[in-house]
């Protein structure tokens, strides 16, 4: 028998059954527990997405699908409910992002290193921006999603990493620690990347776009201050104008277009192919970068290498403070020889 065949009538029969029925007598007469990770969302109710999509079956089919003939998730019942039009989203919150427990982690920093209560004030500020923030795409957030007691559960998780917590362990996860521990050895930095969030989203000049799988932070980029604001930085890099003002700057001076950490050439690498190519970087750190005008003293040419190298973990390193590094690596005290470039993500900057 062909799966998939079922029609938008066919769903909207089926829900109107899952309502006369009730949740529980519905899921128990065909045999389905509720769902784990999807709902449709329709006329301002939710529905288990796997237990409609079988029993929509039948009255296309003659009977309904049983809980082992599809699956719940995407590529099945939720291709087939999205097909006919109808809303998808979240059974369950998703994980937390780095940004999110940034702005939790302060929270708990200013608290004391305490947990709050769903009650007090400063949760329903941080549930607002989390909403705000909008980390994920409305299809993946369920209806509690980062609601009040969401937000208070996660500053316990929190509190409960701190070296000093004395209670009960709780369930927090690894990137809570990690966020911690960033608070901990660089508090000023970290509660300023917290402000410069929170006021960029409160104002609307932060407005980030859910991409969870964003190019420019992968596992060799380290962004401890969070993907909203290394973007911003990484808008301002690829600011075209500003880059010829800063090269056209530098040749004005009599400079060459060489990497400022390494002395790498591409013009002399690469003859005419490399004549006029450079990287720019913005030399202030992100928890210092508010909403400025980005000066051209801001911005470092470097080549793709040492952009990487750069961008690969915390704290960054300035281009002067790369140099060092170089210099120490090579013999003589002299920066390294120019060789084969490596191809990278950055080198669209």
């Amino acid at each position: 028998m062909e799966k998939g065949a079922i029609s938008r009538d066919d769903i909207l029969k089926t829900l109107q059954e899952y309502d006369d029925l009730g949740a529980e007598s519905f899921l128990s007469l065909y045999g389905f527990k509720p769902a784990r990770k999807f709902l449709i969302l329709h006329d301002g109710k939710e529905y288990d997405s796997k237990a409609v999509a079988g029993v929509a079956h039948k009255h296309s089919h003659g009977r309904a699908l049983t809980w082992k003939e599809l699956s719940g998730g995407v590529g099945h019942a939720v291709d087939w409910l999205k097909r006919e039009g109808f809303q998808v989203g979240a059974s369950r919150s998703p994980k937390w992002t780095r940004d999110e427990l940034i702005l939790a982690c302060d929270v708990v920093a200013q608290n004391n290193w305490r947990g709050l209560s769903s009650s007090d004030p400063r949760i329903g500020e941080l549930s607002n921006l989390l909403q705000l923030l909008a980390a994920y795409p409305p299809e993946q957030r369920a209806t509690e999603y980062r609601n009040r007691n969401g937000a208070a559960l996660k500053t316990l998780n929190i509190a409960s990493f701190h070296p000093e917590y004395q209670g009960k362990p709780t369930n927090g996860g690894q990137l809570d620690r990690e966020v911690l521990q960033d608070f901990l050895d660089r508090p000023a930095e970290m509660a300023r990347a917290a402000e410069l969030l929170r006021e960029g989203l409160q104002s609307g000049e932060l407005q980030p776009v859910p991409d969870l799988e964003d190019e420019d932070l992968d596992d060799d980029v380290s962004a401890p201050e969070g993907r909203v604001l290394y973007r911003r930085h990484r808008t301002r890099e690829r600011n075209k104008g500003l880059r010829k003002k800063k090269i056209a700057s530098v040749l004005k001076r009599g400079g060459t277009l060489s990497c400022e950490a390494c002395g790498f050439d591409f013009a002399k690498v690469y003859g005419e192919r490399g004549e006029g190519y450079i990287e720019c970087h913005h030399v202030v750190p992100l928890h210092e970068a508010g909403e400025g005008t980005t000066k051209l003293a801001d911005l470092a040419l470097i080549c793709s290498n040492c952009h990487r190298m750069i961008h690969r973990s915390a704290p960054w390193p300035t281009p002067a403070e790369l140099r060092l590094l170089v210099l120490e690596q090579t013999s003589g005290g002299e920066a390294c020889l120019p060789g084969p470039r490596l191809v990278t993500k950055a080198a669209d900057a």
